[in-house]
């Protein structure tokens, strides 16, 4: 396992709890990001895997409406939660840069909130990656906090210390290696931030 993969995995396990309790009621309050996962689950065919699932918030929404999904995170207490918050989704501990998916396996990969800590020089591994594992027409959903190619060093995030790397990409950049990986974008949703030059994005893209 790589430094910041480790680095990133140590730190979930230590916020798990608190990220849980802030984020576990915040899809009732957020239309845009439940048009997008909704959309998202009526474009794809299954199965699908929720990479970076955390505590399992948005693999239990989609279960919820129908979808086959199941979900894999780096951080064995954030898998520990969401076995325990969505008992009948499956859920593993595992890297979304090593997938044990056959290639053309899945009708669709979702990452919400976890590409964000890749570097820039592993996004186009990494999205050739959730080609590979994807069936022709499958499609990958991802949400990510954006910004103007912008490196962050968190001490704390959620009261808790943290030694994870954060990157905040321009949702074009984005895009950008998504099709270099052979993914074509076909929606792509922005918010601002409370901070100029940064905001959220969900990006969905199809493989051919």
């Amino acid at each position: 396992m790589t430094e910041h993969l480790a680095a990133t995995r140590s730190s979930y396990d230590n916020v798990a709890d608190a990220y849980h309790e802030l984020v576990k009621d915040r899809m009732a309050g957020n239309p845009l990001e439940r048009a997008m996962l909704t959309a998202f689950a009526e474009l794809t065919g299954d199965p699908i895997v929720d990479l970076g699932c955390g505590a399992g918030r948005t693999t239990g929404f989609l279960k919820a409406v129908g979808c086959d999904i199941s979900g894999i995170d780096l951080s064995p207490k954030m898998v520990e939660l969401a076995r325990k918050n969505y008992p009948g989704v499956t859920f593993e501990v595992g890297s979304m840069t090593e997938l044990a998916f056959k290639d053309g396996e899945l009708g669709g990969v979702l990452a919400w909130y976890s590409t964000f800590h890749i570097p820039r020089e592993e996004l186009p591994g990494l999205f050739t990656e959730f080609a590979r594992v994807l069936r022709p027409g499958g499609r990958v959903l991802i949400g990510t906090h954006s910004g103007q190619d912008e490196t962050l060093q968190p001490e704390k995030a959620y009261g808790v210390a943290v030694s994870y790397t954060a990157y905040l990409y321009r949702p074009e950049l984005l895009g950008e290696i998504l099709a270099e990986a052979g993914l074509t974008v076909t929606s792509l949703l922005t918010e601002p931030g409370s901070t100029p030059g940064r905001g959220y994005a969900a990006i969905m893209a199809q493989k051919a």
